[in-house]
């Protein structure tokens, strides 16, 4: 289970970046534990650049935000960064209690991206709730597998959701990765289950940062693979939103965001992670599940 893998990593990265200082440079246990902060925090730092220079490396064609607002775009989504991986997925059970499903026609189900878990939902899931809606969400496991293989387990929890609330129909939110997820389902199960689909800047074509991903669901994702060009072909036969973010710094080019049939809308100036904890993307998204779609 990723939470558990990701609080057993963070162990033992401490411990070695502790042992480092300690044996390595002899440092007292004040110096020690602040270079295991600091190691923590700059390969995340490493890590995070990396994407905005793929982002930057393959862009697709948008307007210039400045130095200022490059910057605090890029601060943004380190923060989420940090957030999500050190803080919330390790300790999702306290960021994240289980669904609270109570009866109702339309209940939202999250599903997130690559290298995730629910626990990322874990304030898009209080917003949607304070608007009214009944919001369920899913892990899927294991992380880097294909994406084919964790359709049964998004069918088994359309199913359960469908119980739970009485609802004869879900609406799919995904993001990232679980856009693809969502659209492979479809195209297994088909739409009695699925009353429309939100794609949060999901790469439908592809993304160049996939290249240095692990697992075969990244092959898959690498632009013109064979699962990518496949999924390409099944028709798209629920009403459909691609929520397209002009400046993501994972699904690039950001114009592979684009699906086919659906809706396009463009999200506002925010980085792949943060955009799940952003009061704007929160509000347009709930502004877009209040409209018809096209």
């Amino acid at each position: 289970m990723l939470p558990v893998a990701l609080l057993l990593w963070l162990a033992a990265e401490i411990a070695t970046w502790l042992a480092i200082g300690r044996l390595g440079f002899g440092a007292s246990w004040p110096y020690a534990v602040a270079g295991a902060l600091g190691g923590l925090l700059g390969l995340r730092a490493g890590l995070n650049m990396i994407t905005w220079l793929f982002g930057m490396a393959f862009a697709s064609p948008a307007p210039r935000l400045g130095v200022r607002a490059t910057a605090r775009l890029m601060l943004d989504e380190y923060l989420a960064y940090l957030l999500s991986f050190v803080l919330v997925i390790p300790f999702e059970r306290l960021w994240l209690p289980a669904d609270r499903l109570r009866p109702g026609p339309r209940p939202l189900l999250l599903v997130h991206g690559y290298g995730c878990s629910r626990g990322v939902w874990w304030l898009l899931r209080r917003r949607l709730e304070a608007a009214g809606h009944v919001v369920a969400t899913v892990s899927l496991t294991p992380p880097f597998t294909s994406i084919g293989k964790l359709v049964p387990q998004l069918n088994r929890r359309i199913e359960e959701v469908c119980a739970a609330t009485g609802a004869q129909q879900v609406v799919l939110v995904a993001h990232s990765m679980g856009g693809l997820v969502c659209r492979s389902y479809l195209a297994r199960h088909g739409i009695a289950r699925v009353a429309r689909l939100l794609t949060l800047a999901t790469p439908h074509a592809g993304s160049e940062l996939a290249r240095l991903g692990a697992g075969q669901n990244a092959r898959e994702m690498e632009p013109g693979s064979l699962w990518l060009r496949d999924m390409a072909a099944e028709p798209l036969r629920v009403p459909a939103v691609a929520l397209r973010n002009a400046y993501d710094n994972y699904a690039m080019p950001q114009d592979n965001q684009r699906l086919p049939g659906a809706a396009d809308i463009e999200l506002p100036p925010v980085g792949h992670l943060a955009m799940l904890t952003d009061r704007r993307v929160a509000d347009l998204l709930i502004q877009t599940l209040a409209e018809n779609t096209p």
